[in-house]
């Protein structure tokens, strides 16, 4: 019985499907304890999603590669939920062209700052160049900060693995701090949490707000355009 169990396992281990399956299961059960919570931002349903996906590789020794040749066809979803943030964004049109500039303004400060203060900080610590590299596009999305990361002879896992966190922590946290500091205008929070934490802070600025939302997916796409451009011209200067 117990060689039986060993065959099966092994043949569902190397399964595509495996990947899937585990993904939704984790994810369910993070969007479940969420919603018990009340929507705590603190129980992200990322990352707890997370959290219980690292627990499973590291308990069945299932290496990375393996889980994502099933996981594969969640991460092509991305690019569809991507362009679908244009619907919202279509339906908040009359203010955001009311409030161009103060969006323009708004991104370019918010993008300097997210990646200054990353690099400000590591650089104090002591950081080598390929870290500093790896840190500074933090806060734009995975495949923008990916392939800055590579192109400035960074290290692009470390970048994924840091704009997941920033997401994460930009979600969780965000909205706490924007109520502590008295920020109340959803389209000033949407812009904050686009800027900030990206493709995982629009998900959440989307729960609360359709204004905040449509904000937050314009400044997320923005932030990856100027962080695109700016980046390498900086890296030109300094090193």
């Amino acid at each position: 019985m117990t060689g039986d169990f060993r065959g099966n396992w092994v043949y569902l281990a190397a399964s595509p499907l495996l990947g899937l399956t585990v993904t939704l299961v984790a994810y369910t059960a993070g969007d479940w304890l969420y919603q018990k919570s009340r929507r705590n931002p603190l129980l992200n349903p990322v990352l707890i999603a997370v959290v219980l996906l690292v627990g499973f590789l590291f308990a069945t020794g299932i290496d990375y590669q393996t889980y994502f040749e099933g996981a594969q066809f969640v991460h092509f979803l991305l690019g569809t939920a991507t362009v679908a943030l244009a619907v919202p964004l279509y339906e908040q049109f009359d203010k955001v062209r009311r409030s161009a500039l103060a969006i323009l303004g708004a991104v370019l400060i918010g993008s300097a700052t997210a990646s200054l203060s990353a690099v400000a900080i590591a650089w104090v610590l002591g950081a080598s160049r390929e870290t500093l590299v790896s840190l500074a596009p933090k806060s734009a999305t995975t495949p923008i900060a990916m392939g800055i990361a590579e192109r400035l002879k960074g290290l692009p896992s470390l970048t994924a693995v840091v704009v997941i966190l920033t997401g994460i922590l930009g979600a969780a946290l965000g909205p706490p701090v924007l109520n502590l500091i008295r920020v109340r205008d959803w389209k000033a929070r949407g812009l904050a949490m686009g800027v900030a934490a990206h493709g995982i802070g629009t998900a959440r600025a989307l729960q609360v707000d359709a204004v905040a939302g449509a904000f937050s997916g314009l400044a997320m796409g923005l932030n990856g355009l100027a962080t695109a451009i700016l980046l390498p011209l900086l890296y030109r200067l300094i090193f």
